[in-house]
C-alpha cells in the first residue's frame, strides 16, 4: 500500500489549495478514504472522510463549508479541495486508508497559511 500527497504549498489567509493523494497497492475503489492534519505541537486529527464511491462525506467542524473532499476510482486519488484558509489551518496533511487491518498513512504535504 503506497500513499502519495502533493498539492500543499503556501498561500496566504483567504486562499485556496487543492491536495491529492495517489493511491497504489490496494483496491482502491472499495476502500473509504480520511484525510489528517497535524499542527506543529499538536495531535494528528482528523479532517475529512469519503466512503469508497464517493457517496457519503463527513467533516470536522473547523473545516464544513470550507473544505471539499472528493474522489476519483478511475485514477485511484482523493483530494481535498481547500478554500478560505485560515491560519490555523497550517499544518501537514495526511491521507489515509484503513485495509488489511491496518491503517496506511502517505508522508504528509505542508501546507502553510500566512500573510
Amino acid at each position: 500500500v503506497q500513499l502519495v500527497e502533493s498539492g500543499g504549498g503556501l498561500v496566504q489567509p483567504g486562499g485556496s489549495l487543492r491536495l491529492s493523494c495517489a493511491a497504489s497497492g490496494f483496491i482502491f475503489s472499495r476502500s473509504d478514504m480520511k484525510w489528517y492534519r497535524q499542527a506543529p505541537g499538536k495531535e494528528r486529527e482528523w479532517v475529512a472522510y469519503i466512503s469508497s464511491g464517493g457517496g457519503n462525506t463527513k467533516y470536522q467542524d473547523s473545516v464544513k463549508g470550507r473544505f471539499t473532499i472528493s474522489r476519483d476510482n478511475a485514477k485511484n486519488t482523493v483530494y481535498l479541495q481547500m478554500s478560505s484558509l485560515k491560519l490555523e489551518d497550517t499544518a501537514v496533511y495526511y491521507c489515509n486508508t484503513f485495509y488489511g487491518g491496518r491503517n496506511y498513512w502517505g508522508q504528509g504535504t505542508q501546507v502553510t497559511v500566512s500573510s
